[in-house]
């Protein structure tokens, strides 16, 4: 990643995908925990795990694939160009062949993941 005052960018072709409750993600813009927000790519897998966040909204935008969300008690369709605002303390997992953009504001804090 390169960084001035202003601005940073990253070239996602160089970072390594790292297992996460949903499947396998990249993540960019994490270096200050003060950051307004960071930008994932998630790959979604079988093995998504159904997870909230106290302080944490993620807005999930469908890149490639079809699928489902599962919040709380509702389940919503999911398939490219699809974008949700998902709002702390909502239970949510994805489920089917997805890429998703996922943009947590604030910033990802892998303390602000949790599990029933």
């Amino acid at each position: 990643m390169t960084e001035s005052k202003k601005f940073q960018t990253v070239d996602f072709a160089q970072l390594k995908e790292i297992p996460c409750p949903c499947g396998l993600t990249k993540r960019a813009f994490l270096e200050d925990v003060d950051q307004t927000a960071s930008f994932h790519i998630v790959k979604i897998n079988k093995k998504s795990r159904k997870h909230y966040h106290k302080k944490t909204t993620e807005i999930y935008y469908v890149l490639e694939g079809d699928g489902f969300l599962e919040l709380d008690d509702d389940k919503i369709a999911l398939k490219k160009g699809i974008s949700v605002m998902i709002k702390p303390g909502c239970r949510h997992r994805a489920l089917g062949d997805l890429t998703i953009i996922n943009v947590p504001v604030p910033c990802f804090d892998e303390e602000d993941e949790w599990f029933d």
